[in-house]
């Protein structure tokens, strides 16, 4: 593969200094052109030590407006990083829409890095590329652009630019580092060309340059920001047209259609005094729990969804009750902000995996998107669809991390929360808890069920599984909820 590039390829001086004007006055025009879309671009810089990436990086950051160019260097992994799962960095520094973001290091470098010095198995790294696939896919999907650049030397033009750098850096650090790669330069070529192959897609192709003239290769990453992101706005106007509410039939017309939460026997209750010694129990043993798990360094994510006035709030409040404040955060989940609606809709919900040792609670969550957004009409059909295969990956690669995932779906009847409605119209300190959008939600009874039957049935997988629970008497919600969360910490932690 890389043999074919090595050209000797090369630009005069001259022709240099007459296309580079060019080259900066079409990359400025269409950044304001990009401000004014829905696209984000992501430039992935990757190839061998000593192919001039630096060079490049600065130069695109002198050629375009630094206004809308965000420049992430992903070095060697903090500890705060180390302690979430291996996307989490990425996902957190991804250009917003509008914008570019150049990665000097990305997704593919320690996969690539850790294989060629031996230290992950072939199926590992196949698994890996795989999941990049994934992720890129999931982002070209949601509007963004990806241009993955691979900047190619032979041997012999790295050790010669290897050995020409030395007498211009002082860190003799970064001099080792790239004296060590040179040394594996087989090795690393040979997984290179297999990760580019395995993750050279329509969506997000490789470019790859041949980088032993400096001029060449940066006209070369000029030309090809130009056109990919010209392509990709000439396509954009096709993929705007807004969605539309579903239909659906009347809310007393949706027995008409039996789903997974019909089956729940809502009339289990608890005693209140029963309830009172289950608690007491519980709570213990769930502080007991995550004092180990933060000793253990396993993290906890919790997600919570239901009706509207299922009582969600308050089991969240018996969790808390029993967890030191130290060991745990609340995410409570509304309309996205103007800053997480220019990102993809796991953006905002990534930013909160906790450390390991920690736990994440979420009032509401994720499954918005093929919820609320899937009946309101707040997403496409398209988008929401592919959501499920998003989903699960997401919770996948918490797992695979080592997090401990629950999720509880709170089930309660329409009279049971047509009862809850009405009390907090009457009880004043209530009365914040009740909106026209809830009265609003409950003529889309009929949607909802199907659409949460459809989560249930797409979402629910052995990492990541459900549990939907009788809501209509909330004491018994709480305590059933409590013993779940005790069972499943006891079954992860023995294993840890």
């Amino acid at each position: 593969m890389f043999e074919a590039i090595e050209l000797g390829r090369k630009v005069s001086k001259q022709t240099y200094k007459e296309q580079e004007p060019e080259i900066r006055t079409q990359l400025l025009e269409i950044q304001g052109l990009l401000k004014e879309s829905e696209i984000p671009v992501f430039i992935i810089v990757s190839g061998v030590e000593g192919a001039g990436r630096g060079g490049v990086v600065n130069r695109l950051n002198e050629w375009m407006d630094t206004r809308g160019l965000q420049t992430h260097a992903f070095w060697d992994e903090s500890d705060e990083e180390r302690e979430r799962p291996h996307l989490w960095r990425f996902w957190r520094r991804l250009a917003p829409r509008g914008t570019i973001g150049i990665m000097f290091g990305s997704w593919y470098t320690h996969p690539i890095i850790d294989h060629a010095f031996g230290t992950t198995s072939e199926d590992d790294f196949d698994q890996e590329m795989a999941r990049i696939v994934e992720l890129e896919h999931m982002l070209t999907q949601d509007k963004a652009l990806i241009v993955k650049f691979w900047f190619h030397l032979s041997k012999k033009d790295q050790a010669r630019r290897i050995e020409e750098d030395s007498g211009k850096y002082d860190d003799s650090d970064i001099q080792s580092v790239k004296k060590k790669f040179a040394s594996h330069y087989n090795d690393f070529s040979r997984v290179s060309e297999v990760a580019i192959r395995m993750t050279d897609t329509g969506e997000s192709p490789w470019h790859l340059i041949e980088a032993t003239d400096e001029r060449y290769r940066d006209l070369s990453v000029g030309r090809i920001l130009i056109d990919s992101i010209k392509q990709r706005l000439s396509h954009h106007n096709a993929m705007c047209e807004p969605p539309k509410p579903i239909d659906t039939l009347p809310c007393e017309d949706a027995t008409a259609t039996v789903t997974i939460l019909d089956k729940i026997d809502l009339s289990r209750a608890l005693e209140r005094d029963d309830y009172k010694k289950q608690l007491k129990k519980y709570q213990s043993r769930l502080r007991e729990l995550c004092w180990r798990a933060r000793s253990l360094k396993r993290s906890s994510v919790v997600v919570f969804e239901g009706w509207d006035a299922a009582g969600k709030g308050s089991a969240i409040r018996r969790i808390t009750g029993a967890i030191d404040a130290r060991l745990y955060r609340t995410i409570s989940v509304a309309a996205p902000t103007d800053e997480e609606l220019a990102h993809h809709y796991l953006w905002r919900f990534w930013r909160h995996i906790p450390q390991a040792g920690y736990v994440t609670l979420y009032d509401r969550s994720w499954y918005g998107r093929v919820l609320v957004e899937r009946v309101e009409g707040f997403a496409h059909e398209h988008e929401w669809m592919r959501s499920y295969q998003e989903i699960n990956d997401f919770e996948e690669q918490l797992f695979r991390h080592g997090t401990i995932v629950n999720k509880f779906w709170i089930h309660i009847s329409e009279d049971e929360q047509l009862k809850r409605f009405k009390e907090r119209e009457k009880v004043a300190w209530k009365q914040y808890k009740i909106t026209d959008e809830d009265w609003r939600n409950r003529e889309q009874w009929g949607a909802y069920k199907e659409a949460v039957n459809e989560m249930v049935t797409r979402t629910s997988t052995e990492g990541s599984r459900w549990h939907i629970i009788a809501g209509n008497d909330k004491k018994f919600a709480r305590i059933e909820i409590l013993k779940i969360l005790c069972k499943s910490l006891e079954k992860s932690l023995e294993s840890t």
